[in-house]
This record gives C-alpha cells, sequence and structure tokens, in this order.
C-alpha cells in the first residue's frame, strides 16, 4: 500500500510541477533572431503560439504549437538560468566575417528583458543549445 500512494504521489506531484511550468511559460515571451545581409530569422513564441518572419518586413505567420511540443519547449525552457543568460560565452565567431548570421536570444518574464550576446546562428551558447536548437527547430517546418 506504501508502494501504491508513493507513484501515486510521485505521478500527481509531477504533474502539478508540469502544469506550474506550463503556466510560467504563458507568462513569459520567447524571441529568437537571426540576421545577416541576406538573411533574415524572427521567431516569438508565448502562450502556446509561435509567430514567425522569415524576411525583414514579410509576412509573420502563426502556429500553434502542439501538446506535445510546448511540453518539450517548457522541459527545455526550465533548464535555462535566465539571470545567466546575458554571460554565455559564443562557442564561434564566424558572424564577425559573415559566415554565420548573428543571433540572439531574449526572454521577458514577469516585466524583465534577459538578453543574451550575439553568438552564431547555427551555433549557440553550450548552456542553452538544446533550448535554442529547439525553438531554431520549429521554422525547419
Amino acid at each position: 500500500m506504501k508502494v501504491f500512494a508513493m507513484i501515486f504521489l510521485t505521478l500527481f506531484l509531477t504533474k502539478g510541477c508540469d502544469r506550474q511550468l506550463s503556466d510560467e511559460m504563458k507568462e513569459a515571451t520567447i524571441e529568437y533572431q537571426a540576421t545577416s545581409r541576406g538573411f533574415y530569422l524572427n521567431i516569438n513564441i508565448q502562450d502556446e503560439k509561435l509567430t514567425m518572419t522569415r524576411q525583414r518586413d514579410g509576412e509573420t505567420k502563426e502556429y500553434e504549437l502542439s501538446n506535445q511540443d510546448w511540453k518539450d519547449f517548457a522541459n527545455l525552457y526550465k533548464k535555462v538560468d535566465l539571470d545567466k543568460l546575458s554571460e554565455y560565452k559564443d562557442p564561434t565567431q564566424k558572424r564577425f566575417y559573415d559566415g554565420a548570421a548573428i543571433a540572439n536570444l531574449r526572454v521577458v518574464y514577469e516585466g524583465k528583458t534577459y538578453v543574451t550576446k550575439g553568438f552564431d546562428h547555427g551555433n549557440p551558447p553550450i548552456e542553452i543549445e538544446e533550448f535554442v536548437n529547439k525553438i531554431v527547430s520549429f521554422s525547419d517546418n
């Protein structure tokens, strides 16, 4: 009986944490932008919706994220330390000689804005690599 109670409580508390994280994600606005002379990508994620623009002054398309995509994204979001976002070092500097687009990640949460230093599109800082790659993967679909 104790084992059953432990399993039930574990599942119940995990679901509560998922719901809390999902609610926290709904309050956040996440923006990824990559630009160069011939490339532009802007992805905004807020409240289970994604908006994407592929050209400067171009058409903005809106997509509804699936429950699984939202859950995966929320799990990656909880690994990001917003307070250290501006301190992460870029692993490469190809953007300095037009070898890559300049990318930035910006998160607005509870009235505070957290921004990364510029990094190469396709090669984000290691600490946020999975998170950024998930954001960019939405543009592939």
